[in-house]
């Protein structure tokens, strides 16, 4: 480890002595030598060259595929959104002509049901039409018996006071007749 201080002391040493023998004016840091302007040049010179025929062909071709694929990105887009907008299209179409269909069954099934109802009505009406004149047959065939009944009671009761007041009895045509308009007369008021 000494021997590494004392040879970083010498070198220190013989720096400091190298720095005192170069004189002042030669220390302008701004003066240019030809040598590094002639290095400096011919840098650039070949990194231009470089630039100019290896970098920026790649460089162009990549910007200019990429401008390309941005161009055909954006036109695929725009096709597929005007297909979308057919599709949305069709779509409200078909959906219109289902409402419509539907709407028309619904139209149609209304109707149907409709005339369904009216001729269940109808059948009701003659079926209750049939029930009643079935009744006033049965309430005129009840009538006409009761009154045959009547008539006979009167008959009967009529001939028994007949021959009970007069002592004969009545001629049975007479006496029918006579029941007859009597109840006829009582059943028309």
């Amino acid at each position: 480890m000494l021997t590494t201080l004392a040879v970083t002391a010498n070198s220190f040493v013989s720096n400091a002595v190298t720095a005192q023998e170069i004189p002042e004016e030669d220390l302008n840091p701004i003066a240019l030598e030809l040598k590094e302007l002639v290095w400096g040049f011919g840098a650039f010179a070949v990194f231009a060259l470089v630039l100019r025929y290896a970098i920026w062909p790649k460089l162009n071709g990549s910007i200019q595929g990429r401008t390309e694929r941005i161009t055909a990105n954006h036109a695929d887009a725009a096709a597929t959104t005007a297909s979308a907008q057919g599709d949305v299209a069709d779509y409200e179409a078909a959906r219109a002509a289902a409402r419509a269909e539907g709407q028309a069954i619904v139209d149609e099934a209304r109707a149907q049901l409709e005339a369904e109802r009216t001729e269940r009505i109808a059948e009701v009406n003659r079926g209750i039409a049939a029930r009643r004149a079935a009744a006033v047959a049965e309430v005129e065939a009840a009538q006409e018996a009761a009154r045959a009944e009547v008539e006979a009671a009167v008959a009967s009761v009529t001939s028994t006071v007949t021959l009970l007041a007069l002592g004969r009895e009545p001629d049975p045509d007479v006496l029918r007749n006579v029941v007859t308009s009597t109840v006829n007369a009582g059943a028309a008021q």
